[in-house]
């Protein structure tokens, strides 16, 4: 089965500071129809103003992978990290048993776009972890490049969850398949740009969800970017 979820759909909030899409119920965006997938549970589109950001706040029990697509984002946490996250890289902390962190755009005259995801650990109580890892965009042409992974295969940045990530870039002739357990789920985020998933066009904020499908095919893109979820059902 393979469900749609337009841009348009989603939630959406305006802080003044901070512009949100939000895929999945979060903050004051409830819909019980779109509580999460599978263990992915949140996927914010954020647009951070100019010299703006979030204070310091705490998490726990969750693994928070970001994802800037354009500008930067400065993150400082209280495991001591104090790193700037740009495009084509991915950061992942793992809240564990506990982690506080603050997230600004520094810059003067530009916006920080980027996503901001949730998955749901395997196990909670963990030790708060981080890691940060970027993957070329010639690694990404044309195919689906895994980027965050239970084990950390072929260098990706590892997740407590059971949950794969891949990111991949397309346009024109360019197509790639995935192989999928029909008892998991699926979940296609185009980025930006359009993609054909599974004989379904997509534009940028789209979604596709998947359960019972045996493969995942991606053709037709137009300046397409996308995040490919392997979930746990």
């Amino acid at each position: 089965m393979l469900t749609i979820r337009r841009s348009h759909d989603r939630g959406h909030a305006h802080h003044g500071w901070l512009t949100s899409h939000h895929s999945f119920s979060f903050a004051g965006y409830y819909d019980p129809a779109w509580t999460g997938w599978g263990n992915l549970l949140v996927i914010n589109e954020d647009r951070i103003a100019p010299g703006t950001g979030f204070g310091t706040h705490g998490h726990r029990d969750m693994e928070i992978i970001s994802y800037v697509l354009e500008g930067e984002l400065a993150h400082k946490d209280s495991m001591g990290n104090g790193t700037a996250i740009t495009p084509g890289e991915v950061q992942r902390m793992s809240a564990g048993r506990g982690v506080r962190h603050s997230e600004f755009n520094h810059a003067a005259d530009r916006q920080t776009h980027f996503l901001q995801i949730w998955i749901e650990p395997s196990q909670a109580g963990i030790d708060p972890g981080y890691e940060q890892k970027r993957f070329a965009n010639a690694d990404k042409r044309g195919q689906l490049r895994l980027v965050a992974s239970p084990d950390g295969a072929d260098g990706s940045v590892t997740i407590h969850a059971d949950a794969r990530l891949y990111a991949g870039l397309f346009d024109g002739a360019e197509a790639a398949t995935l192989a999928l357990d029909p008892a998991r789920k699926a979940y296609v985020h185009l980025v930006r740009g359009r993609l054909t998933v599974n004989g379904e066009a997509l534009a940028g904020g789209d979604a596709a969800l998947l359960s019972g499908e045996a493969s995942l095919a991606l053709t037709g893109g137009e300046d397409a970017e996308v995040l490919v979820f392997d979930l746990a059902p």
